[in-house]
């Protein structure tokens, strides 16, 4: 599901909410979550799962069409670890479909 299918779902089940509005909605949302980790706090949403920032230190790599070695600077990564009811629901054996 792409950012745009999302927007129309929810949308399309809160039919008193403006298209307009539920993109406003959805875009504060993935904003305040990109500001929160740009400030390296922790965004849980209980049951679904938990964003947090880790640091990759710097290393040597090799450009893989060359071989040369590369120098590639510590940076930080957004990481993402469900939560135990997606967890759970993924992986029911009840013939449900998701």
């Amino acid at each position: 599901m792409i950012k745009s299918e999302l927007i129309q779902k929810i949308a399309s089940t809160n039919q008193h909410l403006s298209h307009k509005d539920v993109e406003q909605i959805v875009n504060v949302i993935f904003d305040e979550i990109i500001s929160a980790l740009a400030r390296g706090d922790r965004v849980e949403l209980r049951g679904f799962g938990a964003f947090t920032v880790r640091r990759r230190d710097a290393r040597i790599g090799r450009n893989p069409r060359t071989g040369e070695a590369v120098e590639v600077e510590e940076k930080f990564v957004p990481f993402f670890k469900t939560g135990k009811e997606l967890r759970e629901r993924l992986n029911r054996n009840d013939g449900v479909d998701l």
